[in-house]
């Protein structure tokens, strides 16, 4: 059975609601990468030199990273000579294969650090303007139809218009906000929080922090004044760090990771405005290059838009034609 068949087979038995959000969100980067993979297959009738430069530049261009794919077309040559794989159409589904091993790390694990005694932090953190606040609000309400109750922390005191923002979120979930005045010391709303949580005996406490990037340092401080509060009031908390990152950025995302990364112990990923970019191969440099797992995925504007990342959902969606068309022919 060919790796495009048994895809079809694992995507089959999942929810067809999952299947459509990821197939429409990751639309222009398939148009924009198989599209171009097409005309590399039709251009190319045998698998050569010239082929796999020409390959090397689609997936850099596609924001997959210079180490990825490297790495990448060292395990496709590998696998060509391993298969005698001499037509280009035969590569197509070995592709996808390795991309799908890329995403799918053993040991990987995408569902939250949820605490089954007592209550859950999550600490969220990124830069201004990645979807941060957004991205706590559908994660509040992905919560919330898991039947746990949650409570939301404005942690962004220096940017304007985050507590606000923050508020409105939590009015459309029906999720309380923990809140000071514009300004306020962030260790401080975060200490209120913890012990607000504490007396209604809220299952999961989502901590908003600031963003601004005008002084790295001054930053990285502030949230680790922020960590170490959590951690005197709830011992093992933050049980996540999830790190928002903007996709359509592309490599200055891989670039905030590295900073944020050394700064808080990030846990996870959630990766915005997948659905706004053709540069979706982000996904597999920050997967390969980082070693954090991506745990959340934008595909849309809606409220539950926010998609627990799947990896071979990922790829089903990136590749769908051609798996449907392989299967047919196997049929």
């Amino acid at each position: 059975m060919s790796f495009f068949k048994k895809l079809k087979d694992k995507i089959t038995n999942q929810t067809t609601e999952v299947t459509d959000k990821f197939k429409e969100g990751l639309e222009k980067t398939r148009e924009s990468f198989v599209g171009k993979m097409n005309e590399l297959v039709y251009k190319y009738r045998k698998v050569d030199e010239d082929f796999f430069e020409e390959l090397e530049e689609l997936l850099i261009s596609s924001d997959v990273g210079v180490t990825t794919v490297m790495d990448l077309i060292d395990d496709l040559k590998d696998e060509v000579r391993l298969r005698n794989i001499k037509d280009t159409k035969e590569i197509q589904p070995v592709i996808s294969e390795k991309l799908a091993e890329l995403l799918e790390k053993e040991g990987d694990d995408t569902s939250l650090n949820i605490q089954e005694n007592g209550m859950t932090v999550i600490l969220v953190v990124g830069v201004n303007g990645v979807g941060k606040t957004t991205s706590i609000g559908k994660l509040a309400h992905h919560l919330k139809q898991q039947g746990k109750s949650v409570m939301m922390a404005a942690g962004d005191t220096f940017r304007a218009g985050a507590i606000e923002q923050l508020e409105v979120w939590g009015e459309r979930v029906g999720v309380d906000v923990i809140k000071q005045q514009e300004g306020s010391d962030p260790a401080a709303v975060m200490y209120d929080a913890l012990q607000a949580a504490k007396s209604r005996n809220i299952d999961v406490l989502l901590c908003d922090t600031a963003g601004r990037l005008q002084n790295k340092v001054n930053l990285m401080n502030e949230l680790e004044k922020v960590k170490r509060v959590i951690e005197r009031e709830v011992p093992g908390a933050p049980h996540e760090v999830l790190l928002v990152l903007d996709a359509t950025t592309g490599q200055n995302a891989m670039s905030q990771a590295k900073t944020f990364g050394k700064a808080t112990d990030v846990s996870g990923i959630v990766l915005t405005k997948l659905d706004g970019t053709a540069k979706g191969g982000i996904v597999l440099a920050i997967r390969h290059e980082l070693d954090i797992p991506v745990k959340f995925v934008g595909l849309g504007e809606q409220m539950d838009d926010l998609q627990v990342f799947d990896a071979e959902q990922f790829v089903y969606g990136l590749f769908r034609e051609l798996v449907e068309a392989e299967v047919e022919e196997e049929e």
